[in-house]
Parts: C-alpha cells; sequence; structure tokens
C-alpha cells in the first residue's frame, strides 16, 4: 500500500495571490493567499508559507528540504494537513475525478435537492452594485468627514444632544411608547433602512480610502431577514492592525454619529414630522449599534473589530476548538492535545468566551425559531421551527455526540463511571418531585379596614388625631353651609306656615285654605328631617374599635374637603391578610393552608400566614395602586386605563397572617408560598405533550 507521505501534491491554482500580512500577535511572519474567483482570504504562517514555496513535491520531500533550509522541522502529517486544507477550499487544481465531480454537481438540478433549498434558505447573498468607481469618487469628495477636527465635533454634538435629550427625558420616552404603531413602525423600517446604508458606506468608504477595492454591496438574507452587506474581504491584504480596525468599526461609528445627530436635532425640533423621523433614526442607531452590531457573539461588527484588537483571526472556530478539548478532557478524561498552544490564562478567557458564544446563540436561535413559527401559518412555521432548532442548535451538539461515541473506547474507567452517574444524578434531579415554591407579589393590610370619605364636599370642623379610637367615635366631623341654610330656610317655613294654621282655624272663611297649607307644612317638616340626616351624615363615626391611621397633618378647620379625597382610614390591628398576585403558571401549585412566608419591604424577618383562598379565575384588576408599575409597583399594568389591569395573566391569592407588620400599616412585600411537590421532568414531559396537542389541529 503506498503511503500518502510519497505521492506528489497537487498543483495550486494559476490565479491565486500571495502577499505578506502583518505579523501576528506573537511577532511571527504571516502570509495572506486571496482567491481572486470568489474574494476570499485565508491567512497562513510561516510554516505553511515555506511548504508552499516548494509545493508540487511529495510531502516527504517538503519535509526534507524545509528542514535543510529553514529551522522549522515539519512532519508529513502536517503536510499532508495542509493539502487537506487547499483541497477542501478548492484552491488547487482539480484532477480529472474532482473536474467530473464538479462538473456532475453544476449540471445537475441541485436546486431540487432539500439540501440546497435549506442550505439557501438559511442563508444566501444577493450582489446588486459593483460599487468601486463610485465610491473612489466619494471618497476623494467627502475627505473632510475623515478629519480629526470632524471627529471630536461630532462627538461633542451628541454629548450635547445626549444632555438635552436627558432634560426632557420624560417627553422622549412618551414620544417612543406613542411611535409604536402601524404607522409607527413603517416608519422605523425606513429608518432602518437609512442607517444601514449608511453603516455599509462607513465600511466601504474607509476601505476604499485605505486602497482597497470593494467587490461588491448587496443583500444577505438570514432566515429570510433581508441584512445589507458589503464585501471588505481585501481587508486582509492590510498589514496594519489599526487600519483593519478602521474598517471593522467603521460601521458602528457611521451609526453612531448619525445616532447622536439625529438626537441633537430632536432635541432642537419643534414636534411635527421632522422631529418624528428623527426621533425613529436616533432610536433605530442607537439600539442596533449598541445592542446588536458590538456584540462579539456573532459576526458582525463587533466580532470583527475585537479579533483585530486581539489580533485572533477565526476567533469563534479557535476558541471552540478550545472549549470542545476543555470538555473532552475534562468530562471524559480523553488524552487530546490542544488545537493550538496557548499560555493557561489566555485559554481560559478563549474557553469562556466559547461558552459565552454558545450560549448567547441558544438563545438567539431559539428567539428566531420562535419568529419564523409566529411569522408564517402553523404548517410551515412549525416546519421551519423544526429546521431551525434540527440545523443550529440539535446538530452541532449530535456531532459532539458522536464524536464522543466514537471516543468511548479511549475513555477512561472511571470518567465512564463519573459521566454515567452524573447523567443518572440529573435524571434524578428531574424525576424526582420536590418542594417547590411559588413567587409572587403582594400587598399587607389589615383586615378589617375603612377608609373614610365625605359622602359630598364640605367644610371640616374637627378630625380626630391619629391613635386608637372606641367603637362610636365621631372620627371626623363636617359642615355644609348649604345645606345649615336650607335647614334655618325649613324651619322659618315651619314656624310661618304654623301660624297661618292658627289663623286659617278661627277664620271661618279659610277652610278652604287649611289643607293646601297643612300639606306645605307637611313638606318643609320632610325637607327639614331630611336636611338633618344629611348633617348626620357630616359626622363620620368610627363602627368598631381601632387604630385610625393616615391622617393628613396640614388639615385645619374650616378648609374645604372633597368627596374623593380620603380623610384617613380605620383598622382592626387585631387580623392582618395579604392581596397576592401570582403568575397563572404557578397558581396551579398553590393549595389552601399552604404555608406562607410574607417578607416586608425593608423588613429582613418574615411573617407567616396560610393561604386561605385562590382565586378560580384571573384577576381584572388588582386591589391595590402600589403594586402597579405605574405608581412604583412591582406588576406592569396595561397603559392607557384608568383600572389597574395587569398586563400579564395573574390570579389572586388571599393570605391569612399569624401576627401584624412591625409597621401596622399596609406594607408592599414579596410572598413565598408553599407549593406542591413536582417534578421538572414531568412538568416538561407535560408541557411538550399538550404544545403537541395545541399545534396539531390545524
Amino acid at each position: 500500500m503506498i503511503d500518502p507521505a510519497d505521492l506528489p501534491t497537487p498543483p495550486l491554482r494559476n490565479d491565486l495571490r500571495l502577499s505578506e500580512a502583518a505579523p501576528g500577535s506573537s511577532g511571527e511572519p504571516t502570509w495572506v493567499i486571496q482567491d481572486t474567483v470568489i474574494n476570499r482570504f485565508y491567512r497562513i504562517g510561516w510554516l505553511e508559507f515555506e511548504c508552499l514555496l516548494r509545493w508540487e513535491q511529495t510531502p516527504r520531500q517538503i519535509c526534507q528540504q524545509v528542514s535543510e533550509q529553514t529551522s522549522l522541522r515539519p512532519e508529513p502529517a502536517q503536510i499532508l494537513g495542509l493539502r487537506q486544507f487547499l483541497e477542501q477550499h478548492q484552491l488547487v487544481r482539480p484532477d480529472s475525478a474532482a473536474v467530473s465531480r464538479l462538473q456532475g454537481k453544476s449540471e445537475g438540478n441541485q436546486w431540487l435537492t432539500w439540501r440546497w433549498w435549506l442550505h439557501h434558505y438559511l442563508f444566501f447573498r444577493v450582489p446588486l452594485v459593483r460599487p468601486e468607481k463610485t465610491l473612489q469618487r466619494l471618497a476623494a469628495s467627502l475627505d473632510w468627514l475623515f478629519q480629526p477636527l470632524t471627529g471630536w465635533l461630532l462627538v461633542a454634538l451628541s454629548l450635547l444632544g445626549i444632555l438635552l435629550v436627558l432634560h426632557q427625558w420624560d417627553t422622549f420616552t412618551s414620544a417612543v411608547v406613542d411611535s409604536f404603531s402601524a404607522a409607527g413602525l413603517v416608519s422605523f423600517a425606513l429608518a432602518l433602512i437609512v442607517a444601514k446604508t449608511l453603516h455599509e458606506m462607513g465600511h466601504a468608504l474607509v476601505a476604499t480610502r485605505l486602497g482597497l477595492r470593494v467587490a461588491h454591496m448587496g443583500i444577505a438574507f438570514v432566515v429570510l431577514w433581508p441584512m445589507l452587506y458589503t464585501d471588505t474581504g481585501e481587508s486582509w491584504k492590510l498589514r496594519s492592525a489599526r487600519q483593519r480596525l478602521a474598517i471593522a468599526a467603521a460601521g458602528i461609528t457611521t451609526e453612531l454619529a448619525l445616532a447622536g445627530l439625529a438626537t441633537l436635532g430632536w432635541a432642537l425640533c419643534e414636534p411635527g414630522t421632522l422631529r418624528n423621523a428623527l426621533l425613529y433614526l436616533a432610536t433605530t442607531s442607537w439600539i442596533l449599534s449598541l445592542a446588536l452590531n458590538a456584540s462579539p457573539f456573532m459576526r458582525f461588527d463587533g466580532y470583527f473589530i475585537l479579533s483585530d484588537l486581539l489580533d485572533f483571526p477565526n476567533l469563534h472556530e479557535r476558541s471552540s476548538a478550545q472549549a470542545r478539548t476543555f470538555l473532552r478532557r475534562r468530562l471524559l478524561g480523553l488524552q487530546e492535545d490542544w488545537p493550538e498552544t496557548f499560555p493557561l490564562r489566555q485559554r481560559r478567557l478563549l474557553i469562556m468566551f466559547a461558552f459565552m458564544t454558545w450560549l448567547y446563540r441558544l438563545l438567539l436561535f431559539l428567539g428566531i425559531a420562535i419568529a419564523v413559527y409566529l411569522l408564517f401559518f402553523k404548517a410551515l412555521g412549525i416546519f421551519l421551527f423544526i429546521v431551525e432548532i434540527a440545523w443550529f442548535v440539535v446538530m452541532p451538539v449530535w456531532r459532539e455526540l458522536k464524536y464522543w461515541w466514537g471516543a468511548r473506547n479511549q475513555v477512561p474507567a472511571k470518567h465512564k463511571l463519573m459521566f454515567w452517574g452524573a447523567l443518572l444524578g440529573v435524571l434524578l434531579l428531574l424525576a424526582l418531585p420536590w418542594h417547590t415554591q411559588v413567587h409572587g407579589d403582594g400587598v399587607a393590610r389589615a383586615e378589617r379596614q375603612l377608609r373614610v370619605f365625605s359622602p359630598y364636599p364640605a367644610v371640616l370642623r374637627d378630625i380626630h388625631p391619629r391613635g386608637s379610637v372606641a367603637e362610636g367615635d365621631a372620627l371626623v366631623t363636617l359642615d355644609e353651609p348649604d345645606i345649615i341654610a336650607r335647614m334655618r330656610s325649613n324651619e322659618a317655613s315651619i314656624r310661618s306656615y304654623q301660624a297661618r294654621l292658627t289663623g286659617l282655624m278661627a277664620d271661618p272663611s279659610g277652610l278652604a285654605l287649611q289643607s293646601a297649607t297643612q300639606q306645605r307644612l307637611q313638606v318643609q317638616q320632610e325637607e327639614i328631617i331630611a336636611a338633618r340626616s344629611e348633617v348626620a351624615r357630616l359626622t363620620l363615626k368610627a363602627p368598631f374599635s381601632g387604630q385610625w391611621q393616615d391622617v393628613n397633618p396640614e388639615w385645619q378647620e374650616g378648609q374645604w374637603i372633597g368627596s374623593r379625597e380620603p380623610l384617613g382610614i380605620l383598622i382592626d390591628p387585631s387580623s392582618w391578610q395579604v392581596d397576592a398576585y401570582v403568575a397563572q403558571d404557578e397558581a396551579h401549585r398553590l393549595r389552601r393552608g399552604a404555608e406562607v412566608r410574607f417578607y416586608s419591604r425593608g423588613q429582613p424577618r418574615p411573617l407567616h400566614g396560610k393561604v386561605i383562598a385562590v382565586a378560580s379565575a384571573r384577576a381584572s384588576q388588582l386591589a391595590h395602586p402600589m403594586l402597579a408599575s405605574r405608581f412604583g409597583g412591582p406588576l406592569s399594568t396595561t397603559d392607557g386605563s384608568r383600572e389597574l389591569a395587569p398586563s400579564s395573566s395573574l390570579f389572586h391569592v388571599l393570605i391569612q397572617l399569624e401576627q401584624a407588620p412591625p409597621s401596622a400599616q399596609e406594607s408592599l412585600g414579596d410572598v413565598q408560598i408553599e407549593g406542591t411537590r413536582r417534578s421538572l421532568l414531568a412538568e416538561g414531559l407535560t408541557y411538550m405533550a399538550a404544545v403537541f396537542l395545541r399545534e396539531s389541529g390545524f
């Protein structure tokens, strides 16, 4: 059998270009291979460069010549690995068999295969323009934009805009909230197009000024979502990491400058169409620049900026390789060599970065899958959801597990036992029913309490001071001048009618008027009875003994009081309850008599109690304003309504406390309720079955 190390390497393509690049982070020389057909660049080191100078020989001959003529000592396996890399990226001249394979692929109807549609559904590019000449003219005419003075001026104007907006922050936030409408979404989309177009122009202009060729600009579709892109692949030609960093940061810099100027414009403009347009432009640019483009966990600008700052190409791939090796060595005990040699601290940072990237991408891909499911009709949505999860989440995990399975014979017995023991322990933890707690928010209040209001607008005559009161004590004494005047008028009318009746009885001719006068007298007597009843209502008495609280100390005698203004609250301090609210998904785990701990805000020790009632339907509104977010509470409520309707599904839970709060007043706090035992595995399977049954009906 012929050893592959004794077979000559295939010749390189004639259209490839090899140019020297900037030295690596440790000072080693590097070069770049440019594939001129697809404008792609591959960075190689000193060993690969020396091997390519002696290519088209057998790997043994190449190793021998490199060892004799340089200080490097390569092995034939390294040459074979380089050959595999070149063949994989089609950088060598194909032999007849390879040409036949390529012809078969090109002549075949690949677009009829599911793999073609899957790949092009997930990602494809549409080049639109070749802007090289236009960019050269623009770069020459916009030279003033790239001067240091312009940059400092933009920073100053942006800071001024931010300061002006902070002075009218309430107006700005309310304008943002009001913009969430159908017309607002269209405006946001237009602002997004403007911002991203300028973003890509920033990349292209900086690359052009540095002497690079921007091959094309167009639209890339990532899971059918359009994104503008600029081909700046030639940036790897630059020897200066600072210049590459300038190209990578140009998009974010342009967008931040646009956001700062739009913010300043919004602060200076009068309300109108222009101000609304600047609002959309500012918010879109700020959010996309800071939240999306600056993230180093996807291959956006933040990733390339970080790679250039660290001078660490292929950061994702290399850090992921380190993390995979770390898992294999730690979990399986495999004695694998590290893919690359790094100092211990740098390796740990790379592994940590890889784990953060995996977590970020997992959450992002789950969000994309859910969005795809919601955007399409049910059958297509479910199919695309499965494709998203399978392609981005399941397949990478499956490939790694497949590698683990293939290396199972190399795993030491100790690690096998630890691995299966840990797996069994996790399953037991998930399967066993555990005591769980249901968390909620609530307000502790007296079981018997009475908020005292004036029955109608009246004048304050006397109010009982804060403290203990007995049943029947007068809490508030009010006066209503109109009622008193009406009573005096009625009393005078009664005396007048009584005198008139006395005269009519002595006059024989007055018998006809006697009956009418008697009726008028009766009406006046009834009116005075009603007035006295109204006057009696102005003396507000305690219906039970308790504590009189929340009295405004600034009230004075003779002050008018409205009917909607609370005068105070009377509570019975002997018994306290909590009105708590829990999420809909947690309400089914609550039972009457369950133990409760109520942590009042600012108090380290809990108050104990028991559940006495759980509502059977979701709460239509909150019982206490202090729970609502609009008043600084923890529960969000629907906007545009005076009612305190919670925006999410919450269930009311009534709790009986064993003792009063230390303050003996209404207090906001956190509630921890002992829920029924539950198995996470059983709940997860039940939830999945429920989702399957729900989504299976078309």
